[in-house]
């Protein structure tokens, strides 16, 4: 539902909606531009209500949606419902409202996941990430826009078009949790939730000058429908800035017996992580992995921002871990996941994907033993190598994107610095190598370009090391003063 479907909604009376409250501040001035850990404690002190918090979110997406086509899909009704009926109090996010991806089902909200197939789906029941969201205080008013099944790191479908890059709204917000990243910068968000197996988090993170936080796989458990052991995709948080960030995941994370891949909740506090940090003393950066093209000047914004740690005392060396095999071993297990998870819809709906799906389906199904054999040998390798390399440095640090946003009409990346890519996913290799040996790794902003747009630093820590990740950055944050650039008003461009 749009806000057009939302009228009557907007009359129903939210029996936590202090009047008194409301009346003392103006919702696009104050509450919209508040960090989501300030919302928290507003929330937490009983200054303001989730009620507060919904009418400021509905009045500012009819302000600004209609612009940069974030949130498609809005549920304040339900909101409101489970705003009146929960008790949040002492949860992590206290009753926080939360964005949700469109590739993640919500009980009784329309989940089209960017597809023609689905455009009328409603689920019955919520994802598991959903539900650990709402058991730790998170109320959902929206779903995110999100490319076709997630494939591409441009968010554009045939249910609702194309989300724009608030910064430019010609340019493209990346993807595929795109319409998160575009409502966290346009001041539709607080906070919100994405996925990412290539970058997903990472891209849109960069793109819109806000965080995206791919964690260990198996941190957030999520609901599995198919390839059990799939450790490519992982659930993660989005926000404004890295305390925020850390908040989120707190509200995330934990085991579920119907995730084989999840991971127990070990007891660390990101936000108390993050407000407490260990002290950095060693970086690595790259400008490329050793396995891409890299536009010039996202290279030179990256570096000079990664040797800001110098003014800290901070050790920063140029290395990074062997991920020459990274292009083949991706592109064989994802084509291998496509195969796994698209192959019943295929048989029946083929004529209504997108080209790009149906030729990775096809490579899954042209696999062979040998070409899977080969893939994941190689990723064992680099793991070993990673896992190596963390025992000499925190972090490493490099590229979140190889290219400024680019125009929103354009599909995807086909060539970088006079390299012409060879298909629609092989641009994203900065961050997929990473994906490949399961660290943690988040997207930053760290400066911004010529024209103005903003530019992010991947901030990648060992396996299981969402702390330190979480906490170096955080410390970086300060360095660079660039922990509050958003929200902003949208912005036209050409």
């Amino acid at each position: 539902m749009h806000i057009a479907q939302m009228t009557a909604a907007i009359k129903l009376c939210d029996v936590r909606t202090s009047k008194s409250a409301w009346t003392k501040m103006n919702p696009q001035d104050n509450l919209i531009k508040k960090t989501a850990c300030e919302i928290r404690d507003l929330l937490r002190n009983g200054e303001i209500t989730t009620g507060d918090l919904l009418n400021a979110l509905e009045a500012r997406i009819e302000q600004v949606d209609g612009d940069t086509n974030a949130l498609p899909t809005l549920c304040f009704e339900r909101a409101r419902e489970h705003a009146a009926g929960g008790d949040s109090a002492g949860t992590p996010l206290e009753g926080l409202p939360v964005a949700i991806k469109d590739l993640t089902e919500v009980d009784g909200v329309l989940t089209t996941f960017g597809s023609p197939i689905f455009k009328n789906h409603v689920p019955q029941t919520s994802d598991i990430v959903v539900e650990t969201l709402e058991r730790n205080g998170a109320v959902i008013y929206a779903k995110s826009n999100t490319p076709e099944f997630g494939a591409g790191a441009n968010t554009f479908n045939e249910v609702f078009g194309a989300t724009r890059n608030p910064w430019n709204l010609a340019r493209s917000s990346a993807g595929s949790s795109g319409g998160s990243a575009a409502a966290l910068a346009s001041g539709t968000a607080w906070l919100a939730h994405g996925s990412d197996m290539g970058g997903s988090l990472r891209n849109p993170a960069s793109f819109c000058g806000v965080c995206g936080l791919r964690p260990t796989p198996g941190r957030v458990a999520t609901t599995r429908l198919n390839n059990l052991d799939d450790s490519l995709s992982a659930e993660g948080p989005m926000a404004r800035n890295i305390e925020d960030l850390a908040l989120m995941l707190d509200a995330m994370v934990g085991e579920h017996r119907a995730d084989p891949r999840s991971l127990p909740a070990d007891g660390t506090g990101y936000l108390d992580a993050v407000r407490n940090p260990k002290p950095v003393g060693k970086v690595a950066f790259s400008r490329d992995l050793g396995i891409t093209p890299v536009d010039p000047q996202v290279a030179a914004i990256c570096e000079a921002a990664a040797r800001r740690f110098d003014d800290a005392g901070v050790t920063v060396e140029e290395a990074c871990p062997d991920f020459s095999a990274a292009h083949d071993a991706f592109q064989v297990l994802r084509a291998r996941s496509f195969a796994i998870s698209k192959a019943a819809l295929m048989a029946r709906h083929r004529d209504l994907f997108k080209p790009e799906i149906i030729w990775n389906f096809e490579k899954g199904m042209a696999l062979t033993a040998d070409d899977i054999i080969r893939a994941e040998t190689a990723r064992a390798q680099m793991f070993a190598s990673t896992v190596d390399f963390f025992e000499n440095y925190d972090l490493l640090l490099c590229p979140a994107t190889i290219v400024p946003p680019y125009p929103v009409e354009q599909r995807y990346v086909e060539r970088c610095d006079g390299h012409e890519f060879d298909n629609y996913v092989e641009w994203l290799a900065i961050v997929y190598a990473i994906t490949l040996v399961c660290c943690p790794a988040l997207s930053m902003p760290c400066g911004f370009t010529d024209e103005g747009l903003p530019v992010g630093l991947q901030v990648v820590g060992p396996p299981r090391g969402e702390a330190a990740v979480l906490a170096g950055a955080r410390q970086f944050e300060d360095m660079l003063g660039l922990g509050a650039i958003t929200p902003i008003d949208p912005r036209p461009g050409s």
